[in-house]
């Protein structure tokens, strides 16, 4: 099973002026691009050749031999769902459903916001920030360095911010937390958090 590099749902030019169509084809056709061609050269004719990226993923996060192909995996799935986790009108306010459950969590949807400006602004080097659905069903904030994705932990991503300088570098240069402030403002897909909470 061959590990196909999804198409963006929007044009390139489409989160310009926030990300410019620049950084987007770079980010998607090189950096997003070169994890799908390397995962599929590391699992050529093994025993994960079959499987699906999210058992790919699973599998190799548990053993020590295969650390390449999971740091490949998990960024290919990590960057496709950070690409749906924007969108051109994003930054809307959410639906009545998704504040209830983050107030419910967090106490204010401000609050959450915080939180979560706070992780993505504190991740030390690369890395990504997350809202999830913990395992006891509760909202949470977390970051993860590197490549690493919450569902090895038993947590759904609801949400994610790619924090690794190639995200932002030539918008915002060492300016992470106005690139942050923008996502979450003009860019957050709350439908598509919404999506991902219900199912």
């Amino acid at each position: 099973m061959s590990i196909s590099l999804q198409p963006l749902l929007y044009a390139k030019n489409a989160l310009s002026p926030y990300i410019s169509e620049e950084t987007l084809t770079f980010h998607h056709e090189k950096h997003h691009n070169a994890y799908c061609v390397n995962l599929n050269n590391l699992i050529k004719d093994t025993d994960l050749d079959s499987k699906t990226l999210e058992e790919i993923i699973m599998l190799s996060s548990q053993d020590k031999t295969k650390v390449a192909i999971f740091n490949n995996a998990a960024q290919v799935w990590n960057h496709s769902f950070y690409f749906k986790c924007m969108h051109p009108n994003g930054g809307d306010e959410p639906s009545s459903e998704l504040i209830s459950a983050i107030e419910k969590s967090f106490g204010t949807f401000d609050a959450f916001k915080n939180e979560f400006k706070v992780a993505a602004t504190t991740q030390f080097g690369s890395g990504w920030a997350w809202l999830v659905l913990d395992k006891d069903e509760s909202l949470k904030v977390v970051k993860t360095a590197n490549a690493e994705n919450p569902m090895i932990n038993g947590q759904k991503p609801l949400l994610t911010i790619d924090v690794w300088e190639h995200a932002y570098y030539l918008d915002y240069q060492n300016r992470r937390v106005d690139y942050i402030d923008v996502f979450l403002s003009k860019l957050a897909n709350w439908s598509f958090v919404l999506e991902n909470l219900k199912h």
